[in-house]
């Protein structure tokens, strides 16, 4: 795909129906991949056939350090056996099931091609089904397990993969060469991910610029994966391990790199996830025209495999994670396991890896049924998508399986915020202790300071249709009015060429500033 025209459509198509998606109130996942398998039906379009380099070195890193940059290091840690118990031994226990499967199933094909198409087909991804998590708000540790999983289970897949297409090519790999293959990609790529993210963070500090802090943070994922790659060890545990480290170490940055980098990598996100399901739909007919095989034995063999890896997941998490647990009288809520369960939508890494299938064996034979390995891949991709991606957020609301958060993050906010206000007046006080400063400046630091601490109680209270518009609603709507009042002015300013638009600019990004601090503070 290196028509221009082409990539502009797609960018555009993806963006403009994520744009409606989110309008609506649907999945903009869901949505891409059935507008996507619509499109690519149309005679004349241009063929989007998924380039695995591509994928795996500028979509999957940069997603994967957004996603490790925001989440809670403190969660996972807390997470740890639910999170690794589904990102490698569920991943290792679907290669096998859908292997076994595939073996049965299809005339011909090896074990060991069989096992490529387990690998390739075993990670779910989870940006549609954390996107469904948070618009009904499910509870956080439910959404860090996912998110979790999806940071590491892409890992182990991927070293599965190389480790089955190394036996399907003739390399001749034995179980003990795997298992240290494994162990060499998860230890290696742990080590670079941290190396790397140590350096950055001892360098960002030395720019004094904000502009370039943001900057060097965009390479950060293409770096670690790179050179964990080139060391071949796991590049994707060297991502997520320096976006976990890093996003653990932002708040000794700038207040204007944070602002900046959740601006940037909010808008890389929304970009990239929307061509990664626009491009899942548009490869049917690619993948379509490169099967010769008769197409029943291979809707067969989609489906069963579909069934398989569903089956596998639902096994596994109430098999393996939750009776366990009751077993030791724990008893765990069977709801949130339902969740987990049906969570297991797969994504384009599936695609991009079976693409990057070799096409030769060592030997100089083609490798054994290619094209009917990616036709299956596309096939339980699209199925998995459609299947939960349709009635996940119907489960979550029947379940009734909803975050109670609120009211425990509003009063531990409000803690938190009135020791830290008692805090910043204590450090007033010793900062005018000896020179006081002129006018009533103290007076107003005390009044900000009290005021952000009022914010979060009033959270604890009754609702504004209960209690009427708080003190804190009030003075942000009537701020509001006021600088937009001023932006009025301003702009009167530039049309009447009194003041340059330089200057407009810089005064609106003061304003704009501002603005922020009432909305998210």
């Amino acid at each position: 795909m290196h028509d221009l025209p082409a990539l502009m459509a797609l960018l555009t198509g993806a963006l403009a129906i994520t744009a409606l998606s989110r309008r609506l109130g649907v999945s903009a996942p869901l949505v891409l991949v059935v507008v996507g398998l619509g499109v690519s039906a149309i005679p004349g379009v241009p063929d989007y056939a998924i380039n695995p380099d591509v994928v795996l070195l500028l979509i999957l890193p940069p997603l994967l350090y957004s996603a490790a940059l925001h989440s809670s290091s403190v969660g996972i840690k807390a997470n740890l056996r639910p999170i690794g118990l589904l990102a490698i031994g569920l991943v290792l226990f679907s290669t096998a099931i859908a292997g076994l499967v595939a073996w049965w199933l299809v005339p011909g094909l090896p074990l060991s091609a069989a096992l490529v198409l387990g690998a390739v087909i075993a990670p779910p991804d989870a940006v549609a089904a954390t996107s469904i998590g948070r618009r009904v708000g499910l509870p956080r540790r439910l959404m860090t397990v996912l998110s979790g999983e999806s940071l590491v289970n892409d890992a182990t897949a991927l070293t599965a993969y190389r480790v089955a297409v190394a036996a399907a090519i003739g390399t001749g790999t034995s179980l003990l060469s795997g298992l240290g293959m494994f162990l060499l990609a998860a230890v290696g790529g742990t080590l670079i991910g941290l190396v790397i993210a140590w350096v950055v963070n001892r360098v960002k500090p030395l720019l004094r610029d904000d502009m370039l802090d943001s900057a060097v943070g965009l390479i950060v994922p293409f770096l670690a994966y790179l050179v964990a790659e080139e060391a071949h060890t796991s590049g994707v545990l060297a991502v997520v391990v320096a976006g976990l480290y890093l996003g653990q170490q932002a708040p000794a940055r700038s207040a204007a790199t944070r602002v900046q980098d959740k601006a940037v990598w909010g808008a890389v996100d929304t970009l990239l996830e929307a061509v990664v399901f626009a491009l899942i739909g548009l490869q049917l007919s690619s993948v379509v025209d490169g099967v010769s095989t008769g197409f029943g034995p291979l809707l067969l063999a989609g489906c069963a495999l579909t069934v398989a890896v569903v089956l596998a997941r639902v096994v596994w998490v109430f098999g393996v994670m939750y009776l366990p647990e009751w077993l030791r009288g724990e008893r765990p809520d069977w709801r949130y396991e339902l969740v987990v369960s049906w969570a297991g939508m797969r994504g384009v890494v599936s695609l991009a890896a079976a693409s990057a299938i070799p096409t030769v064996t060592l030997s100089g034979q083609p490798f054994p049924h290619r094209d009917e390995v990616l036709f299956l891949t596309l096939f339980v991709t699209l199925a998995t998508l459609l299947l939960h991606g349709a009635t996940l957020r119907r489960l979550i609301e029947r379940l009734g399986v909803t975050g109670g958060e609120d009211y425990t993050d509003a009063l531990a906010e409000a803690e938190a915020r009135h020791n830290a206000a008692r805090a910043s007046q204590e450090r007033l006080d010793e900062l005018t202790a000896e020179t006081e400063p002129p006018g009533d400046v103290v007076d107003q630091l005390r009044r900000v300071a009290q005021q952000r601490a009022n914010r979060a109680w009033e959270r604890l209270g009754r609702s504004d249709e209960e209690l009427g518009e708080s003190p804190t609603a009030a003075y942000r709507r009537l701020r509001g009015e006021m600088l937009a009042a001023e932006r009025a002015v301003f702009v009167q300013f530039r049309d009447a060429r009194r003041i340059d638009d330089e200057v407009l600019r810089r005064v609106m990004h003061q304003l704009d500033l501002e603005e922020l601090s009432l909305t998210r503070d």
